[in-house]
């Protein structure tokens, strides 16, 4: 059993595919399924079901992957902590954006800016279902924390109703949510962390929210709302502030409409300098907002 065999073998159990995974790691496919029926042979445990050209990892295989993925990311957290002792970073922080995708423009910019041999890959939705997504810095909401990760509170910034400036109630101070039960929502699709906590704003508010558009970017959200077509949540800092003139961002007082952004990093997880470095640069940069 040697390195290669288990990288191929991680690549062949996520796509569940003798094809895919061949053209993926560049080899033939009889050579890929060589190497995975010798490393079967070795282990005297089949991974694999297979039914005819189709494979599906099993549960023997299942438990095997868990502990590939734990055996190559202790190899490579101890490459990272090796280049960090010989003063050379390596240069690259994976961050988990969940929340606040306006502001990483500008705090990547400013951080280079610092530190320009920096590299960022950029994760903002998670297709490995066998275990979480593998990142330096996860920034998220705090009700949404992943296990295994510790975290520091950045903002707790307020949600407030967005509605076109002709709406009925765009003269309001503030607005009681279930004021709006009748509204037309305009909101970002499900699975999003701010969909999730504005559901359960309408909910303790004693509606469902009736959506008539769903957007998968922020940015949709606040051209539609501009139109007049709807209304929406918007977090008062994470989301750009001043909306323009067309549109009226308006208090929620009852329910108390917040959220806190935090950022995560795995607790049992080597973290390079330059990872701490911008874990640091976050938290000052939040403090300016």
């Amino acid at each position: 059993m040697d390195l290669l065999s288990l990288r191929y073998f991680q690549t062949v159990a996520r796509l569940e595919n003798m094809t895919k995974a061949a053209e993926m790691l560049q080899v033939s496919q009889p050579a890929l399924s060589k190497m995975i029926g010798n490393l079967e042979k070795e282990l005297t445990i089949r991974l694999f079901d297979r039914t005819g050209k189709y494979i599906r990892l099993n549960e023997y295989g299942r438990r095997f992957l868990a502990k590939v993925d734990l055996a190559l990311q202790t190899l490579e957290d101890g490459k990272s902590e090796l280049l960090d002792l010989a003063e050379r970073p390596t240069g690259t922080v994976v961050i988990f954006i969940q929340v606040a995708s306006y502001l990483l423009p500008d705090m990547i910019t400013l951080f280079r800016q610092l530190y320009p041999e920096t590299e960022f890959k950029l994760l903002q939705h998670d297709q490995d279902h066998y275990k979480p997504p593998a990142f330096d810095l996860c920034i998220s909401s705090s009700s949404f924390s992943m296990p295994g990760t510790e975290s520091i509170s950045l903002l707790t910034e307020e949600i407030m109703l967005a509605v076109p400036s002709d709406h009925r109630l765009a003269d309001r101070g503030s607005i009681r949510l279930s004021e709006l039960s009748e509204d037309g929502f305009i909101s970002l699709k499900p699975g999003k962390q701010l969909r999730e906590t504005t559901d359960s704003l309408c909910r303790a508010a004693g509606f469902t929210p009736r959506i008539i558009y769903e957007c998968d970017e922020p940015s949709m959200v606040r051209s539609l709302v501009h139109s007049g077509l709807g209304v929406s949540f918007i977090p008062s800092v994470t989301w750009g502030g001043s909306q323009g003139s067309s549109v009226v961002l308006i208090p929620i007082e009852e329910p108390i409409s917040t959220r806190t952004i935090e950022i995560s990093w795995y607790s049992n997880r080597y973290m390079t300098k330059v990872a701490i470095k911008f874990k640091e640069f976050v938290q000052d940069y939040f403090k300016q907002l």
